[in-house]
């Protein structure tokens, strides 16, 4: 199946964006989300980012946090870096560990960026988000997001923009700690890699027919978005720019494939 492609205006989005989305629409993107047809809901959701701002500073909950206020899953999510200009950041974790006091309060007077622990990205960067990581996005950056598919965000701070935030929420979830750095690594550019493999989800990327990284690992679900020329799925042709969902690897036609990542859930 294809799924339908939804551009989103952001006000911190760009106006230019990839040949492969013919340079957009002169409107400011956001994000480019990956919609099933009613009645059918992915386990994952895929979607691009294109930053002009910065992002809010937020926080996802995990399973057990998410079920205990009634939804089926909390939100684990990694990005995989397309491209960053010169000094671009993200925001992953704290600089240091911190009470949960220290942190509410600079949160309320602005000083929580000083904080945050502020990494400098390139393309290629890939990092897996676990749930309970205190993250922000920079601007100038494209990247390639893959999450479970929950609608279950608590904002920190929101640079003065006047959207609700949830600084109660968002401190009884999260880690007050440094980011792990084993979740962080650079994807080679000439070659079919394995980029994370672990709960709920594992991520590859796969060059031509190379599917080596691929072939012991078991999936109920499977999303394939082409960077670089096309795949089928059930023989229906997916293009870069685009994002296909399968039940099965085997559905999926790798033959004219150039460059493209493909997650499957593992739980």
């Amino acid at each position: 199946m294809k799924l339908k492609k939804k551009l989103v205006e952001k006000p911190w989005g760009q106006e230019i964006l990839p040949d492969i989305f013919n340079g957009g629409n002169g409107k400011k993107i956001g994000e480019i989300w990956f919609e099933a047809p009613d009645g059918v809901t992915p386990q994952l959701m895929t979607k691009y980012l294109f930053t002009s701002e910065k992002l809010s500073v937020q926080v996802h909950p995990n399973d057990r946090q998410a079920r205990r206020i009634g939804f089926a899953h909390g939100k684990e999510e990694c990005w995989y870096i397309l491209d960053a200009k010169p000094n671009s950041v993200l925001g992953l974790g704290l600089k240091t560990k911190v009470s949960a006091t220290k942190l509410k309060t600079a949160a309320v007077l602005g000083e929580i960026e000083n904080l945050i622990d502020w990494k400098p990205v390139k393309a290629g960067d890939f990092f897996f988000v676990p749930a309970g990581t205190i993250h922000a996005i920079g601007p100038d950056i494209s990247l390639l997001e893959v999450q479970q598919n929950a609608d279950i965000t608590y904002r920190i701070y929101d640079y003065g923009r006047p959207r609700e935030l949830h600084l109660d929420e968002a401190i009884a979830v999260a880690k007050l700690a440094s980011y792990d750095m084993k979740n962080f690594s650079e994807v080679p550019a000439d070659s079919s890699a394995t980029l994370f493999i672990g709960s709920p989800f594992s991520l590859f990327q796969i060059l031509g027919t190379d599917d080596g990284p691929i072939s012991s690992t078991a999936g109920k679900e499977w999303q394939v978005i082409p960077l670089e020329g096309s795949v089928s799925v059930r023989g229906k042709e997916i293009k870069a720019g685009d994002c296909g969902i399968c039940p099965r690897f085997s559905d999926i036609d790798l033959s004219k494939n150039g460059k493209s990542l493909i997650a499957c859930t593992t739980t």
